[in-house]
């Protein structure tokens, strides 16, 4: 009988490691003496360099150092072998000591790493084009004009972490050149005087002087730090030439704005480039930048730039004032919108939603758009109040105005969005929005699959592998069809081998949210039978409807923060995170724990951490940044 090669090479390994002849695979090494003979028994038949079912090889990790190579990776093994998920159940499973011995070394191996594993590393950082809701705050908030020009430029890309603003996708194709000439020109045709001039010439001193320093303060908070000298020469000579052609002294300043606009010390966020061993500290220009467009998406503001000017800035104690300055100013709605927005995948509702309006009429476009205005007002309560980021699962108020309140079967006075109470657990927070229930729908009925997918991937960051290449359809409504319900048809579906194993993990968490139909309404009642929101859980775990479901989302509040933390970070540093990260994300989370789960620790702790107060340094042979301020 023909014997697989990866077969025989695992029986030989496994020979090795069971008689202690593993000294070229790692002496000493946790994951070789006490990791991998378990997996060369239960795993590797599934999940070798052969096979890499799920697209997932555990082959190709060999020492405890390697864990760390991809540590989301080991902590969605982790849990699935804790969850009994894995190996699936028709395969044949460890016995108590192996299986309690492979989780403890794991879950030491990924708590407590070596430090010499993980660099020091704050990752890289391209020059970063302003995304076009970053651009028209800017221009906003630098000109005093609410033009939005960014709306007409080509949409922006979406990167590692799932955000628009990220660097790696914000390109700078010929046609967006010419949208910024043109949206130039525009803005300064409509920008009030007292945003482009602050100095008129008087008649004791030149124009030219006038106008240099026109040009030193107007690009000071173009460029978020003072421009160099002779870059005020080159547009100084812009504005002489102006004044030559007969252009009055307001129009010549105006030509040489409109170089401003279209330079790239504007349209990009660059930071100097620095060679040295380790990573570089930014500097407070910087430093008030990425501050900046983290909270608010737009420039820092006068108090800001004054702060990085002085050098205040890089005071803890200042540092600390400024963030909870900023996240009290209105402009920190922009960090609710953006974040929360892409986050939960409820900004393109209109783009990724179609409810079938002949049997949802109440689906009209201001009820949408209160859908979606609903989870930002809450992240931004959050952040507001200094909550704790748990209210995100489970909170006894929302955010409504009149239509939505009328939708959820509240009461408000008044139109607009307001605090409300719930008068019970059901519906606060996300998994109870409108938004997200009817994101995670199709247009005729619910789809457990989706709404437990929606939570595995998207709340609490342990998404199922991808599915088969070919599964069968089930009914497009939620009729019952040949006496059988739409539930028990994915019971059915759930009994097959190459399905269960992930429909075990999504459809209890869908079916517990059964009672809110395609729109988010609440219903006792499907087709004229009883809803049936009951599950359970890997691990045996029964939860029976969305109060249940949120205290077992509670009971996993670390995996919902640990997510949380990623994704706020990939978006506060524009970039998708690496495997040295999360020793970062690790620190914030246990930060979080011991302030109870406060959303001003959560920024602050980012803002505060290697990757964003630090730049990688650059080798004197390549040069990716600005080489001068």
């Amino acid at each position: 009988m023909a014997i697989r090669s990866s077969t025989w090479i695992r029986w030989v390994i496994g020979i090795a490691l069971l008689l202690g002849c593993d000294r070229g695979l790692g002496a000493g090494d946790d994951y070789q003496q006490k990791v991998r003979p378990v997996l060369v028994a239960f795993c590797f038949d599934c999940h070798d360099d052969e096979t890499q079912k799920g697209g997932v090889n555990l082959a190709r990790f060999d020492s405890d150092r390697s864990l760390h190579r991809d540590p989301r990776l080991w902590e969605t093994a982790l849990r699935q072998i804790q969850e009994r998920t894995m190996p699936p159940r028709n395969k044949k499973q460890p016995g108590p000591e192996e299986f309690h011995r492979l989780v403890d070394t794991l879950e030491n191996l990924l708590d407590n790493p070596d430090p010499a594993w993980l660099p020091r590393d704050p990752g890289s950082k391209i020059p970063h084009r302003l995304s076009r809701n970053e651009y028209n705050n800017t221009v906003r908030d630098l000109l005093g004009v609410n033009l939005r020009p960014a709306d007409r430029f080509p949409p922006d890309g979406g990167g590692g972490g799932g955000f628009d603003n990220n660097a790696d996708t914000l390109f700078v194709p010929p046609v967006l050149m010419e949208r910024y000439l043109g949206a130039a020109e525009d803005l300064l045709a409509l920008a009030p005087r007292s945003a482009l001039i602050q100095q008129d010439p008087v008649w004791y001193s030149p124009e030219s002087w006038a106008a240099r320093s026109n040009l030193r303060w107007f690009t000071r908070r173009a460029y978020r730090r003072p421009a160099p000298p002779d870059e005020i020469d080159r547009l100084l000579k812009l504005f002489l030439k102006a004044r030559r052609d007969g252009a009055d002294f307001e129009k010549a300043v105006k030509v040489a704005y409109k170089a401003v606009l279209v330079s790239p010390r504007f349209l990009l966020r660059i930071e100097r480039d620095r060679v040295g061993e380790g990573p570089q500290p930014l500097d407070a220009w910087e430093l008030a930048s990425r501050l900046s467009y983290f909270l608010w998406s737009s420039m820092p503001d006068e108090a800001l730039l004054d702060s990085a000017s002085s050098g205040r800035l890089l005071s803890p104690m200042e540092w600390t004032a400024q963030v909870r300055r900023m996240l009290a100013d209105p402009k920190a709605r922009e960090l609710a919108e953006n974040f929360t927005g892409q986050w939960l995948g409820t900004k393109t509702l209109a783009l990724t939603a179609s409810p079938n309006l002949d049997r949802f009429p109440d689906y009209t476009v201001e009820l949408r758009d209160a859908m979606v205005e609903e989870p930002v007002q809450m992240f931004a309560g959050i952040l507001r109040e200094n909550l704790s980021l748990l209210e995100l699962i489970d909170s006894r108020h929302t955010y409504v105005n009149a239509r939505l309140a009328k939708f959820y079967g509240l009461s408000i006075a008044g139109e607009g969005f307001q605090k409300v109470a719930f008068p019970d657990r059901r519906r606060g927070g996300v998994t109870g929005m409108a938004a997200v229930l009817t994101k995670t729908s199709y247009p005729l009925r619910t789809s457990p699959v989706l709404r437990g997918r929606w939570i595995l991937e998207d709340l609490i960051g342990t998404p199922p592998p991808p599915p088969p290449p070919i599964v069968n359809t089930l009914p497009a409504d939620d009729k019952v069809r040949d006496g059988r319900t739409l539930r028990q048809r994915l019971e059915e579906h759930r009994t097959k081998e190459n399905c269960a194993a992930c429909h075990s993990r999504l459809d209890p968490m869908g079916f517990a949210l059964e009672n809110f139909d395609p729109i988010g309404r609440w219903r006792d009642k499907i087709d004229g039978q009883d809803v049936d929101a009951s599950g359970v859980l890997p691990g045996g775990e029964a939860v029976n409807g969305p109060e249940a479901l949120k205290d077992a989302l509670l009971r996993r509040k670390d995996l919902f923060v640990r997510h949380l933390t990623e994704k706020l970070m990939a978006y506060a540093l524009g970039r998708g995170l690496e495997y040295y990260d999360y020793p970062v994300v690790k620190e914030i989370t246990d930060t979080l724990a011991r302030d109870d789960y406060r959303a001003e620790t959560l920024v602050l702790a980012i803002t505060r951490s290697l990757p964003f107060q630090y730049r990688r340094p650059t080798p004197a042979t390549g040069v990716t940044g600005e080489s001068s301020p």
